[in-house]
C-alpha cells in the first residue's frame, strides 16, 4: 500500500491476474451445473417438447455447411488475388538507411 510499485505489489497483481480467470470459470461451471439440474425456462418442470427442433442435427450441419463456404472463400481469395489482403508497402526492398515516410501498424492492430 504505499506510493510506489514494488515487488510485492507485482506479485499480487500477478496472482490476480492468474488467479481471477479460474475463479471465473469455476463460477461459469456451477452456474451451468444448476443451469442444467433446474432447467433454463421450465422452472415447474412440465414437460413441454411438443415444437422443438433438435439442435445437433440441423444446427450443427448448418454450422458445418457455412464453415467450409467461408473457409472455401477465403482459399478462393488467397489463391486467385493474394495481394488483396496485404500492404503494398511489402514489396518495396529494405533499407537500412532510410526511414519510411509513413509507416503505419498492421490492420490487426488498428
Amino acid at each position: 500500500g504505499g506510493f510506489s510499485v514494488s515487488n510485492a505489489t507485482l506479485s499480487r497483481f500477478f496472482v490476480l491476474h492468474f488467479v481471477l480467470p479460474f475463479a471465473i470459470m469455476a463460477l461459469a461451471a456451477i452456474h451451468l451445473l444448476f443451469l442444467h439440474e433446474t432447467g433454463s425456462n421450465n422452472p415447474l418442470g412440465i414437460s413441454s417438447n411438443v415444437n422443438l427442433i433438435p439442435f445437433h442435427v440441423y444446427y450443427t450441419v448448418k454450422d458445418v455447411v457455412g464453415f467450409i463456404f467461408l473457409l472455401m472463400l477465403l482459399t478462393l481469395i488467397c489463391l486467385f488475388s493474394p495481394n488483396l489482403l496485404t500492404d503494398p508497402e511489402n514489396y518495396i526492398p529494405a533499407n537500412p538507411l532510410s526511414t519510411p515516410v509513413h509507416i503505419q501498424p498492421e490492420w490487426y492492430f488498428l
